[in-house]
Order: C-alpha cells, then sequence, then structure tokens
C-alpha cells in the first residue's frame, strides 16, 4: 500500500505492516526526514530512538526530519566527533548521540547512560545513531533499521523492544 508520510508528496513510500513492527520503503533522503517527521509527530512519539544501519544508510537525515518537527532551525549533522550534541531549543528538545567512534561496549554504555540521565532531566527525545553498540537492556526503546535496497532507495524498520522481547520469548515457550 501506498503511504505518503506526514502528507508531504515528495516522501511517499510503501508501507509494509508485520505482525511486530512497521516498515516502509523510502525512495529517497527526503522520505527518510519524513519518516523523522512522522515518528514525533505520532501520538506514541518515542524519548528513546536506536537507530541502526550502515555508513549512508540515512540515520542523520531521519534524525533532521525529527529535529525540523520539533522546531529545531539549525543545521543537524552527525555528532561523530562531538558524540553528543543538544538541541535545547526544540519542543521537546533533542540529544543526538553517534556511537560510531566507541568500539568497546562499556565506553559506549557509559556515554549513553550518562545522555540519558541529561535528556531524562531535560525532557528530551534521545536519538542515538550506531545503537548497535550498546550492551545495555533498553524495553523502553524504539528500535529503528536503515538498510540499503537493491532496487534504490531504503528499508526502514522500525520496532519497540518490549514487542521483540515478548516475541522471542513466546517463540522460545
Amino acid at each position: 500500500m501506498d503511504l505518503n508520510i506526514c502528507g508531504d508528496a515528495e516522501a511517499s513510500g510503501s508501507l509494509i505492516k508485520q505482525s511486530t513492527d512497521w516498515s516502509w520503503i523510502l525512495k529517497d533522503l527526503e522520505a527518510t526526514r519524513a519518516l523523522g517527521r512522522y515518528l514525533v509527530q505520532h501520538p506514541e512519539r518515542p524519548s528513546l530512538l536506536l537507530l541502526e544501519g550502515t555508513l549512508g544508510a540515512g540515520k542523520t537525515s531521519l534524525v533532521q526530519g525529527i529535529a525540523s518537527a520539533i522546531g529545531i532551525d539549525e543545521p543537524i549533522t552527525s555528532p561523530t566527533f562531538a558524540l553528543a550534541q543538544h538541541y535545547t531549543q526544540g519542543q521537546p528538545p533533542l540529544v543526538h548521540l553517534d556511537l560510531y567512534r566507541l568500539e568497546v561496549p562499556t565506553a559506549a554504555d557509559d556515554l549513553f547512560l550518562q545522555e540519558e540521565e541529561e535528556a531524562v532531566g531535560m525532557g528530551a527525545i534521545l536519538v542515538v545513531e550506531w545503537s548497535e553498540r550498546l550492551s545495555v537492556a533498553l524495553p523502553e526503546a524504539w528500535r529503528l533499521k536503515l538498510t540499503h535496497r537493491s532496487e534504490g532507495g531504503r528499508l526502514a524498520t522500525l520496532n519497540k523492544s518490549d514487542q521483540i522481547r515478548t516475541q522471542t520469548h513466546q517463540e522460545s515457550s
């Protein structure tokens, strides 16, 4: 089925509903940004969003969409070297974390826990790029995986951690 995410004509994509997740085929980077806008305008907006995907998969573009939807007008770039960026003018504020350079799980976990505490204190949305570097359990998190498609564009798959655990538990029972 075709879906026009957030009403953006140029950001249409296909929606595929599966039992525990949502998947979108995103035609271009603008569609990826539109998905970011859609996620934070959703009534059950995530307060913790974990992003996964290879270099160039669109993680930062998705964060740009999130930022524009919550009123942040400054340029959003991946905080690869700074590790974290705080955007306090958003409603709610945004904390953007990038764990790419932290290959040791304890270092990624320590930084994440510090930034999570700060984000909670600010009432901010926390978006984490390269979240696969984390080893802490995050049952309240939403996970979004972006992958390139051989046909062009990207596949975005969203699920909540508690849904993954429930499905895994049911399969192992």
